[in-house]
């Protein structure tokens, strides 16, 4: 009977984390391989915002977070409760970027009638194609300190991290119906997971596989069954 949105709350509250133990296999993974980035805190209420250049990118989705999406006026607001990063936490955002020029679906906006949006500054002209803030607090502080860095332009091959987990925001878009999976499929998932399953010691990943294998099995099931036909 988890509710996993309460265990959320309860964690964000507290500062804290939460974990479902369901295996052996997963106690051991969350008590003793992640246990150092669950237990020691070395930045507290941790905020980041990105500022894409309009000269790169014409529109632009953040995949998932909906529910840590900040105001822009609380960026800089010390008093803004944020979360927490332990030892060796990584975090990793995805984007869907839209080109400048191509045409937006679903925008549902009219044009302005007494302005036409902001116009590029000189610095848009630069080869950068975002800049990327994270302001943090000292785990025992409450001044926070900021950190920009800017992003250049240049496409590069996917890293397998980086590869893997754009395996798993398809699949999470799947498993919710997004309207914005747009092409995506159980198998494309499935082949991304395979491809960028890179050192997988401990078998996460290829777990992970196997139940991308097992949804598309229940979704392909559900399409055929005489209940889903009537």
């Amino acid at each position: 009977n988890l509710k996993d949105s309460t265990m959320e709350k309860l964690a964000d509250r507290g500062n804290g984390n939460y974990a479902y133990l369901d295996s052996l296999h997963e106690a051991r993974r969350v008590l003793i391989a992640e246990a150092g980035a669950t237990l020691i805190t070395v930045a507290k209420d941790v905020k980041i915002q990105v500022e894409f250049n309009p000269r790169a990118v014409g529109a632009y989705k953040l995949i998932g977070y909906e529910n840590r999406i900040l105001a822009h006026q609380d960026f800089n607001n010390d008093k803004k409760d944020a979360g927490e990063i332990g030892a060796g936490h990584t975090v990793t955002a995805l984007y869907e970027i839209i080109p400048p020029g191509e045409p937006l679906d679903g925008a549902g906006v009219d044009p302005l009638k007494y302005q036409d949006g902001a116009k590029p500054n000189a610095a848009a002209k630069s080869d950068e194609l975002m800049t990327v803030k994270l302001r943090y607090k000292q785990p025992e502080g409450d001044t926070s300190k900021l950190i920009s860095v800017a992003v250049r332009d240049r496409a590069g091959e996917l890293t397998p991290n980086l590869g893997f987990a754009s395996a798993v925001a398809e699949f999470g878009m799947l498993l919710r119906r997004s309207e914005f999976k747009g092409q995506a499929t159980w198998s494309s998932a499935q082949e991304l997971a395979r491809r960028y399953r890179g050192d997988d010691p401990d078998g996460y990943r290829g777990e992970f596989v196997r139940l991308v294998e097992l949804a598309a099995a229940l979704d392909a099931q559900n399409l055929t069954s005489p209940q889903s036909r009537r």
